[in-house]
């Protein structure tokens, strides 16, 4: 399989299908709808995307558009440079959005506990690294209402995307005031949500032990895993698709990312905030590690030796 030159039918790549108005939940309609895509492929024959335009009002828009894209074609950040390519602003419609500048500071070697900090960071890789390996090869998940075939004879249960809108100024507040980011405020609300949820399933199976944090339904020592794609790029955050277009640029347009395992400490806790807390910690010592790195070496080596279909 190889790329070929084609031209663009815009009539095959745009997609506007008949939807009735009087749907009573249009909200679950564009989740079907989303979950249904996910369950067929693109079609290899023509140019790999595709934009369906839903002309329905939903709770949260006049009308939804869903751009389906091959990963062949680039990773998130590759896309997302793209799509503020396309886009202009508003105070000037001729001009591109201008995208923030991170400032980043370089420590003293000495002065900031710099061999600490290194070592520290080749034992963590080390460990995860080990604990990838590990997860492919045979180390599996703890069986939970999550995971299918947790009833006996319940079958593959099929999967669906479902989403919630939420106030980023929220979020932001939680953020502000806790000193951590956006990331960890929405993974502790994740881990909230999924341990509430368990805490109820396994409360149906057995005698309804409550749900505080010393008295709850949760088994010990939960095994549950998510795995973050996490962007690899020497020079992060999203640049200009023009800077990611260039020849020799930190930021290179494609796929540069790598697989990293954030285990999820599933429990009860009486202050909603120590999700929060129990989530930052866990990401800050996932960032003190090149496991996303080397797992991308990885994938990438066997890929070349085996080929896609390993």
């Amino acid at each position: 399989m190889k790329w070929v030159p084609t031209k663009v039918d815009l009539d095959k790549q745009i997609i506007i299908p008949s939807l009735h108005h009087t749907i009573s939940s249009p909200d679950k309609m564009v989740e079907d709808y989303i979950s249904n895509l996910s369950k067929t492929y693109i079609d290899y024959s023509k140019p790999l995307w595709e934009l369906h335009i839903l002309n329905i009002k939903t709770s949260d828009a006049e009308s939804v558009a869903v751009f389906r894209i091959h990963h062949s074609l680039g990773d998130g950040m590759s896309l997302m440079s793209l799509v503020l390519a396309c886009s202009r602003q508003i105070s000037n419609p001729k001009a591109l959005p201008t995208l923030p500048v991170k400032k980043t500071s370089n420590p003293d070697p000495v002065n900031s506990g710099r061999i600490w900090w290194t070592i520290r960071l080749v034992w963590n890789t080390i460990i995860d690294v080990l604990m990838f390996l590990a997860t492919t090869l045979f180390l599996k998940d703890t069986m939970t209402p999550l995971s299918n075939g947790w009833k006996k004879g319940g079958g593959h249960v099929p999967r669906r995307f479902v989403y919630r809108t939420v106030s980023l100024d929220d979020i932001k507040l939680i953020k502000n005031g806790m000193k951590t980011t956006i990331n960890d405020v929405v993974m502790g609300v994740s881990l909230a949500g999924l341990s509430r949820y368990l805490n109820r399933r396994y409360g149906e199976t057995k005698e309804d032990k409550g749900a505080t944090q010393k008295k709850n339904n949760l088994p010990k020592n939960i095994r549950l895993r998510a795995t973050l794609i996490m962007n690899i790029r020497p020079s992060p955050g999203i640049h200009a698709l023009a800077e990611m277009m260039e020849k020799g640029s930190k930021a290179k347009w494609g796929n540069w990312i790598g697989s990293m395992l954030l285990p999820f400490a599933i429990a009860l806790y009486d202050d909603p905030l120590d999700y929060v807390r129990q989530t930052k910690a866990t990401i800050d010592r996932k960032k003190h590690s090149h496991e996303a790195m080397i797992s991308y070496f990885i994938i990438k080596t066997v890929l070349k030796l085996f080929g896609a279909k390993v």
